[in-house]
């Protein structure tokens, strides 16, 4: 009876999740069940306060037994989880302090275009190139897979081109249009991300997709497929152009820095670092800041002084270039967002205000 009544409530939660447009559920012992709506956590008081066995009977549920060994050998687990063939979820599966928790994020069924997402469209130009590294960057819940899904929609619908995506879990599913897409999870296709890129090089492909460039090993091969022929799509979490270059950069041992630089100068493309912002009629909406690699640009990476490219975003707005303070403006200017939520945005909060003059 326990085990029938607790899938009951997993299923009314995953629903209430969809009805209610939440990005988010939270399942924590000594909580209620909690969503995130537009970047705020609402407990579902309604709901009864979740015990130890709730949860562990819930994440049996969602991992099934092959999973189950896995979350218990490693201490955590991520998955994809589709409910009833309507609902799909990035799940992870936790343990704090002995208890299991489990976070489910709602992955959209639609793929959104760039227009519906509220993203300027200069973005669709990373998707003309044949090779190169376009990188999405910013914290996590701010719109980044949604984002590479939308740019690789566009070259699905629009080019015939062979395109791999190497994520951890799948989130977003494609249906090929004119062009081929396999879709390769790390654990259950691969086992690594290092060996699922290192594989692209003989799957004849031209566009990749990696969820998120990790380490060391995966930054190094992502940058040599750029480099030979190959369109990379990626994320990391950092907070601007300028620290995402910094950062992988800092990953290499100083006496490979010097070849990195050199190589992310000719074969990076782009940066876009996006954060949602809450809207004044509420909901959300993307503040972006867009660098294009441009010939000053790859000056100042090869030499060292990305403390510089906040510069050239600034004066190169014609070439389709933003800051974050710029778009932060605009969205205040449009009477998008008010100006204490922008401010609290802002790289810059004190040089903020001028922009608004």
């Amino acid at each position: 009876m326990g085990t029938v009544h607790t899938e009951q409530r997993i299923k009314n939660l995953m629903r209430l999740v969809a009805q209610q447009d939440a990005s988010d559920l939270h399942l924590a012992v000594g909580r209620y069940p909690t969503l995130r709506v537009d970047g705020r956590l609402i407990p579902l008081s309604q709901d009864a306060i979740l015990t130890s066995a709730d949860t562990q009977m819930m994440a049996d549920i969602i991992l099934g037994e092959e999973r189950k060994k896995k979350f218990l050998a490693e201490g955590q687990i991520d998955l994809s989880y589709n409910f009833e063939d309507k609902i799909r979820f990035r799940v992870n599966i936790f343990f704090q302090q002995g208890y299991v928790s489990v976070v489910m994020r709602l992955i959209p069924k639609e793929i959104r275009s760039l227009e519906e997402l509220n993203m300027p469209e200069v973005l669709y130009d990373f998707a003309k190139f044949s090779q190169g590294l376009v990188l999405i960057v910013g914290p996590i819940g701010h719109g980044k897979s949604t984002t590479l899904a939308a740019l690789i929609n566009e070259i699905n619908h629009k080019q015939e081109k062979n395109i791999i995506t190497i994520e951890d879990p799948i989130e977003y599913i494609y249906e090929q249009d004119k062009s081929i897409i396999s879709q390769r999870e790390i654990y259950q296709d691969s086992k690594t991300f290092q060996s699922a890129l290192k594989a692209v090089f003989r799957e004849d492909a031209n566009v990749v997709l990696v969820g998120e460039l990790r380490d060391l090993d995966s930054i190094s091969i992502a940058l040599t497929a750029a480099e030979t022929g190959h369109l990379i799509f990626a994320t990391l979490h950092t907070n601007d152009a300028a620290q995402t270059i910094d950062r992988i950069i800092d990953v290499f041992p100083s006496n490979k820095q010097n070849q990195v630089r050199s190589q992310l100068s000719n074969s990076l493309l782009g940066v876009v670092s996006q954060r949602l912002v809450p809207r004044i009629d509420g909901g959300r909406v993307p503040a972006v800041e867009i660098m294009i690699k441009n010939h000053a640009i790859g000056n100042l990476i090869r030499e060292g002084k990305t403390y510089q490219i906040d510069n050239v975003i600034e004066t190169a707005s014609d070439q389709g270039m933003v800051s974050m303070d710029n778009s932060l403006s605009n969205l205040v200017k449009r009477g998008i967002i008010s100006m204490d939520i922008a401010s609290s945005f802002a790289k810059d909060p004190k040089d903020f205000q001028s922009l608004l003059r």
